[in-house]
């Protein structure tokens, strides 16, 4: 128990020793370049900077779902057994999709960004006094917002196609379903001769509406996450608190029956816990 705590001990005050030092070398950088004016545009970044850029450099190649292993492995060597490795090893993948569903979602997000400035410099172009096919073609190449299909929507407009059809496939991608509207704009501006930069300037409104309100609701639902998260990181400070008190209590979740007992029940009340709270917030965006 001792051991335990005296490896808990070290580690945490070899974390805190770290951090002091890079934030005493980032002062005393701070004030060279205050006093001594030796900032310039050449200086190199300070230890702090070097560190987290290693740090989002090692994130962005191998994903933050290894940390779960990383913690398992720690947790292994302070409690003396191999569930917690095994428990992080399962918990690679769920974590892996959890951040892949999130890059998809900002994706997604700059996806409709793009529709959105596609929308107004098409509208600018049109106003400009040029072709419908060539307006479309130099907002598409300024905004990106036709992602993918951009070389199918650009040779149907240069060589007479069907640019609806082309724009109805291109929002397809995620996100791009503002594409629609640009489609049916298309349509009734080319078909019957109504004013399409009028009908893209309400596309573009409506648009940044949609954007504002979802906004608006990812607003609203920070503070659910927040207490989410929270709530799931409570068994966590109650070990640190039990550790802390002298009350090993690695050694009894992973030693002893009734502590594995515990712990099955426990991680079995979390998951279900998470699984909920993410169902009520993906729920209520939804709804929208």
């Amino acid at each position: 128990m001792m051991g335990e705590m005296s490896m808990g001990a070290a580690l945490i005050c070899l974390a805190a020793l770290g951090w002091l030092l890079c934030e005493r070398h980032h002062g005393v950088r701070r004030a060279r370049l205050l006093l001594a004016g030796d900032g310039g545009p050449g200086a190199g970044p300070s230890v702090q900077d070097q560190l987290g850029s290693a740090l989002r450099r090692w994130r962005d190649r191998w994903g933050i779902e290894w940390w779960a292993l990383v913690a398992g492995l720690l947790l292994a060597v302070l409690g003396g057994s191999v569930i917690p490795v095994l428990a992080g090893a399962a918990g690679v993948p769920a974590l892996r999709r959890v951040r892949l569903a999130g890059e998809a979602g900002r994706a997604r997000e700059r996806r409709v960004d793009q529709v959105i400035a596609l929308c107004g410099m098409f509208a600018g172009e049109v106003r400009a006094g040029r072709q419908p096919g060539e307006a479309l073609l130099r907002a598409a190449r300024d905004s990106g917002g036709l992602g993918e299909a951009l070389a199918a929507v650009v040779a149907a407009a240069r060589f007479g196609g069907d640019v609806p059809g082309a724009l109805a496939m291109a929002a397809r991608q995620p996100g791009a379903e503002g594409l629609l509207g640009l489609a049916a704009c298309w349509r009734v501006a080319v078909d019957q001769g109504a004013g399409l930069a009028a009908g893209l300037d309400r596309l573009d409104g409506a648009l940044r509406a949609e954007r504002d309100q979802r906004a608006d609701l990812r607003a609203q639902l920070a503070g659910a996450r927040a207490t989410a998260v929270l709530l799931a990181a409570l068994p966590v400070l109650g070990l640190l608190l039990g550790a802390a008190m002298g009350a090993a209590p690695l050694r009894v979740l992973l030693h002893s029956g009734p502590g594995l007992g515990c712990l099955l029940i426990g991680a079995v009340f979390e998951t279900a816990g998470l699984w909920w709270s993410a169902r009520i917030v993906r729920g209520a965006g939804a709804g929208t």
